[in-house]
Parts: C-alpha cells; structure tokens; sequence
C-alpha cells in the first residue's frame, strides 16, 4: 500500500481521496502554461474569486439552514457576514487594479499597504467571529468538513504561483515555498474533509493537522513574500530577483484578499473541530 503519512504526519489518506485535487493542479497548471496571455488579463482571478465568493455565500446560507435560528435571524446573520466580505473583495480588487499594492524597485522602500491588507482583516475579523454566540451555534450545526473542503480554491493561486516562477517572472525564493505549500494544502482539502466528516477522532484529528499545515504554509508564504519583495520593510537578505509581480494586479489579489480570507477560515475550522471534539469528549 501508499504510505500516506508524508502528506500529514501520522495520518493515513486513502489514496482515492486525492484525484480530484490532483487533476485540477494539472488542469489548472496546464491551462496556464499553454496561454500564457491569459493570467496578466485579470480574467482567472477575477472568475476565481466571483466564484470563491459564491461558494462562501451559498455554504453559509446551508449552514445557517442547518441551524434553529428563526428565518429572520438567518437572514440578518447572512447579510451581516455577506456585507462586510463583499465590501472587502471590492475594496481590496479597486485597491489592485490602481496598483495601490505595487512596490517600485529603486524607489520608497517603505511599503506597508500589502503587509496591512493581509493582517488587518485577521486582527479584527476573526476575533470579532469568535465573540459570537451566533457563529459559534452556525458552526456548531454546520459540518466540520465545509470549511475543509472550501480551501481547494488553495491550489488556483498555488499553482499560479509555480507557473510564474517557470516563466522567470517571480523569484524561485518565494514562488516554490508559497507555490508548493499551497498546491499541497489544496490537493489534501478533500480527502481531509472526507475524513472529518466521519467524525471520528481520527477525522477530527487530521483536520486540527490540515489546518496547521494550512497556517504554516501561508506564514511562510508571508515572510518570503516579504523578504523577496522590493518595497517590503522585511527585504533583509538578496534572494534572487526582485519579487515586483507580487503586489502588481492581478496576482496581488492572492496576498491581499486570498491569503487573510484562508487565516480566518483556518481560524474558524479549528474552533470548530475544538467545540466538536469537547462536545465528542462530553458525550462520552
């Protein structure tokens, strides 16, 4: 049999469970290498996070169905997380496309605009959810899986990421890290859902796990970003070539909206798989 456990240290994947994730790296990896115009257009970003948006929205709504909250109370819980996420997306893709994120090689190297855009949505986005009786009920119903199986979106900018880098347009120092880490972490989505949705141990197990991979990845991602990158107060040591194509349009969209829209649903699936397990563990 495949020895699995080089995927998530000490838990066992069925093999099967990858095929998905697997062909759409190919496909998605492929499509890019054999229309290289077609990334610079804005277009795969632009229907990446329509769509992204779309499944957030639409899996919000089923899990606050699954809930017993009046449908008044759904409404308003959806429109209040709706809302203000929306509002980020288009803040955040205005900000972009004026190249608000756009580091100068030669020119002010004092450049905290990306840095904030990731951080900012954290700091008060997450714990502001945490505080909530009413999240911590949604997720409470919601299965665990979802929020798991929702970052296979990881694999989209993960593999533009590689696709630059074979195309010499960003630095190997940050690209292979951040490109590999987050091509990995959404081929495992699935199959680690999967497991959490049995809602064994083992299950509840390698999602706490997948997660941690998930957050390592997007900090190391961050610090090469940011020592690679030429406008960035963390540019400390000559990594190669400068890493202008991170903060340009479209790819900027992946740091600056991307990347704390996946630290807050690692957040989440963590508590969630903490209440799981604690109520598992009562239950007992």
């Amino acid at each position: 049999m495949t020895n699995n456990n080089l995927a998530i240290p000490g838990i066992k994947i069925p093999p099967r469970n990858y095929w998905v994730g697997v062909i759409l790296t190919i496909f998605w990896i492929g499509i890019n290498l054999l229309f290289p115009q077609l990334s610079p257009t804005g277009i795969p970003t632009f229907i990446d996070r329509i769509i992204i948006h779309a499944v957030i929205l639409t899996g919000l709504w089923l899990g606050l169905s699954c809930t017993a909250f009046t449908y008044r109370t759904r409404i308003t819980l959806w429109l209040a997380i709706v809302t203000p996420l929306t509002l980020w997306l288009i803040l955040i893709f205005r900000l972009a496309a004026n190249d608000v994120f756009q580091a100068v090689i030669g020119g002010d190297n004092t450049q905290l605009a990306l840095p904030l855009a990731i951080f900012i949505p954290v700091i008060v986005g997450l714990p502001l959810l945490r505080r909530s009786g009413h999240i911590a009920k949604l997720l409470d119903a919601m299965p665990a899986s979802w929020l798991i199986g929702l970052q296979l979106y990881r694999i989209i900018g993960g593999g533009l990421f590689l696709v630059n880098w074979l195309y010499g347009i960003l630095p190997g120092a940050f690209a292979l890290p951040a490109g590999i880490g987050d091509v990995t972490v959404g081929v495992l989505a699935l199959p680690v859902a999967a497991m959490v949705a049995l809602g064994t141990k083992t299950g509840l197990k390698a999602g706490m796990r997948w997660n941690i991979l998930g957050l390592v990845d997007l900090a190391v991602a961050i610090t090469m970003g940011m020592m690679t990158s030429p406008g960035a107060p963390l540019k400390l040591v000559g990594l190669g070539q400068s890493n202008v194509l991170l903060g340009s349009f479209p790819t900027v969209m992946t740091p600056a909206f991307a990347v704390p829209l996946s630290i807050i649903l690692h957040g989440l699936s963590i508590w969630q798989l903490k209440r799981r397990a604690q109520r598992n563990e009562n239950s007992v």
